[in-house]
């Protein structure tokens, strides 16, 4: 059980991490209503570039998602759904936690774990893909 709950406390540090990041591109460009909204920019070319600095995070726009790497090298990547949603996989969540000032290597399996027992907070949007709930 002790396993679970480090994939727990490392979950809950992606979404702790995932909602920074939300807040600081938020900050630094008030058009944006959602994360999700940085692709539109990027595409059409307005004000944000593919690669860039917000704050003290540095982040690279990618097919349907963005990485976001955090000032103590801590990797938050995620996808947007076709409705401009937050979607992560357990891979990004595994990614995160080996990112970290001390690494944090969890099994799929315990990561499962800890996701369903974080339901509500966290609804599986189609098959081992996950969201923030609203």
């Amino acid at each position: 059980m002790e396993r679970v709950g480090a994939a727990r406390d490392l979950v809950l540090g992606y979404v702790h991490a995932l909602n920074a990041v939300d807040e600081a591109m938020r900050a630094a460009n008030p058009s944006l209503e959602r994360l999700g909204d940085v692709l539109g920019l990027v595409r059409s070319r307005r004000m944000v570039g593919r690669n860039g600095r917000i704050g003290t995070y540095s982040y690279t726009v990618h097919g349907a998602g963005c990485r976001f790497v955090c000032e103590n090298g801590a990797e938050v990547d995620v996808d947007f759904a076709a409705d401009g949603s937050e979607v992560f996989d357990l891979w990004r969540l595994r990614l995160y936690g080996l990112s970290l000032p001390e690494p944090l290597d969890v099994t799929d399996e315990d990561l499962r774990a800890a996701v369903r027992s974080l339901q509500p907070l966290l609804t599986e949007v189609r098959p081992g893909w996950f969201s923030v709930a609203n």
